[in-house]
This record gives structure tokens, C-alpha cells and sequence, in this order.
């Protein structure tokens, strides 16, 4: 090997040992990085680590040098802080739309992010209650497709599955692929969903990602429209309740005191808020009337109520003894 390869494969090596085993708490002193290198056969002088070391400074690693003793180099700042890291770590463990077998797979790929020492504070484990992991492990390669449909403006092709009382996967549509046109995806309630606009229903429909199966692009130009493009930038997700559509409705809520921060999770800043009398306060809110709303209603007991407009009360009243007579 020639003088100038063996000096640019140490400069590598001197890179390597820095990210792999350096952070902020935990660095390299001079005479550990030199017997690193000679461990794979490089032998170096310490006015040539300095060297090295200003070289990777020029170049944008941030090289720092700690007045410890002995005296130790570290890298201070990467792409990501370690709480950063930590967060993607908790997004990824809880995430309900990827198999654990991705879930591991990224998890490692985020801790090749980080230091040695830094990666034993990544193995946590967080706690998701009720947390199920997906069994399809497509999800990712679909969203790919769709998008690449959307970017051609063609339609989407696939098959769509949901389960039977045996807990089978069941084909949907007699076995035959969807052909509709992909408007967006979206994320809500821990899956991803394909917003898709069907010609034969001239309606538009969402489909569990996870759910489907053999996603292509089809050879079909996507349906253009000013409705379609329209609902493309429409921000309104806050409405759905589990990706349920219906009748846009504008609903007076009563709320009770110790419940307005459950709207606000809900609605964010599009509930309007005003103090009530009896010291709570109502909330006018933009939902989708469907049986999903009224179950979340519903399923706060009485603290938050429907005050208006009259036909969504009757709804839900409706809504309610059909419960009941279901009993």
C-alpha cells in the first residue's frame, strides 16, 4: 500500500472510531485513537492524527477536544441529538402500521445514528397499552406505489382485503382490483389510509393501506376534476372520526370543565371556545356526521353533549336507542 493510500485509509479509520465511539460524555484520548489504528495494522504518529483531526474539522465534523485527563476528542454534535434520536426510537416502537420485524429493522438504522454508548440508552422499550402490531409488511413499498401513480396521474390498481367472523382475511369486490384514482394519503388513528376517488360511485372513499394487496400503478389516467383537486388541499382531518366520511355538519358542543382539553386534542384550534354558564363552556367545532362521531360522544359520558344544530341532536338520539333496542 502505497504512503498516500495507507494516510487516507487512517484518516477514514480516525472518522470510523469517531462516530462509532465518541459523543459528548465518551471520547478517545490521543493514545487510544493510535492504539485503534495500530490494531488494523496503521501506524501513525500524533502530529498526524492532529492533522487529520483539523482536516475533518475543515470538512464539517464537529471534532471537539476535552481538557480531561487524559486529554480526549470527541465528536459533540451529529444529525441528531440523542433526545432526537430517543423520539424516532418511541415513534417507531409505538407505531401500529409496521410489522415488529420492521420495527426492529428501523430501530437499528436510527442507532447507527448514534454512539456506542449512546445506543445502550436507544434499547429502551416503551410501553404502548393495547399496542397491535401490523402483519403486512408492504405497507412502506404501497405508499411508494401510490405515490409514484400519483406523481404519473394515473390510477391505482389493487386488491383490498377486510376480515370475516373466522378472522380470515376475506377478498373484497368478488376478487377483482380496485381501479380508482389516488387523491392522498393520510395518517390518522395509528394507520395509513388511501383517500381514492371512485368514477362508477363519483364519490370518494378511504382504504386501509395495511388492507391492501397487489398495489400497482394502472395503465388508466387518474380522473381530473376541480372536486378531486379541491379535496387534495382540503385540511380537515381533524373532522373524521376513524376516517368515517359524512355529512359535514358545523356542531355546537356543551363541555364540561374538566373536559375542554379533550377538545382541543380533538379540533386544535378550529374549536371555538366561550365559557358557559353553569362553568363550562361550549365549543363550536367542524365534524363529519357518522356513527363513529356519536360513539365518541358517546363514550365520554355525558361531559360533552350535542347542544346544535336540532337534526344532528336527533341523530344522535337516533343513534342512541338504536342502541339500545339492540340490547
Amino acid at each position: 500500500m502505497t504512503a498516500n493510500a495507507q494516510a487516507k485509509l487512517k484518516l477514514l479509520h480516525i472518522h470510523k472510531m469517531l462516530l462509532e465511539e465518541t459523543d459528548p460524555e465518551h471520547g478517545l484520548s490521543m493514545a487510544g485513537i493510535l492504539e485503534r489504528l495500530a490494531a488494523e495494522g496503521i501506524s501513525a504518529e500524533r502530529k498526524s492524527v492532529y492533522r487529520d483531526l483539523n482536516l475533518l474539522r475543515e470538512v464539517g465534523v464537529d471534532v471537539r477536544k476535552y481538557e480531561r485527563s487524559p486529554v480526549e476528542y470527541a465528536i459533540e454534535h451529529r444529525g441528531f441529538s440523542l433526545a432526537e434520536l430517543m423520539l424516532l426510537v418511541d415513534a417507531v416502537q409505538s407505531s401500529r402500521f409496521i410489522t415488529q420485524k420492521q420495527c426492529n429493522l428501523l430501530v437499528g438504522n436510527i442507532k447507527s445514528l448514534a454512539s456506542s454508548n449512546q445506543c445502550a440508552l436507544l434499547d429502551k422499550r416503551i410501553h404502548v397499552a393495547g399496542r397491535i402490531k401490523s402483519k403486512n409488511d408492504s405497507v412502506f413499498s404501497s405508499i411508494d406505489v401510490i405515490h409514484d401513480a400519483m406523481r404519473q396521474r394515473r390510477k391505482v390498481s389493487f386488491l383490498y382485503y377486510k376480515h370475516g367472523a373466522d378472522g380470515a382475511p376475506v377478498v373484497q369486490h368478488g376478487g377483482d382490483p380496485y381501479v380508482l384514482t389516488p387523491v392522498k394519503v393520510v395518517f390518522a388513528d395509528g394507520f395509513y389510509y388511501l383517500e381514492a376517488y371512485s368514477d362508477k360511485h363519483d364519490g370518494f372513499a378511504d382504504y386501509r393501506i395495511d388492507r391492501m394487496r397487489s398495489v400497482a400503478v394502472s395503465d388508466q389516467p387518474a380522473t381530473r376534476s376541480e372536486r378531486i383537486s379541491h379535496r387534495t388541499f382540503e385540511e380537515s382531518e381533524y373532522q373524521y372520526f376513524g376516517r368515517m366520511d359524512g355529512e359535514r355538519v358545523t356542531a355546537t358542543l356543551h363541555v364540561a370543565p374538566d373536559k375542554v382539553d379533550v377538545i382541543l386534542d380533538r379540533f386544535g384550534d378550529e374549536a371555538q371556545l366561550a365559557p358557559a354558564k353553569d362553568g363550562g363552556a361550549t365549543a363550536v367545532v367542524p365534524v363529519k356526521r357518522s356513527e363513529q362521531f356519536f360513539g365518541w360522544v358517546a363514550g365520554l359520558g355525558g361531559t360533552v353533549t350535542i347542544a346544535k344544530p336540532a337534526s344532528l341532536r336527533r341523530a344522535y338520539r337516533d343513534y342512541l336507542l338504536k342502541l339500545l333496542g339492540d340490547l
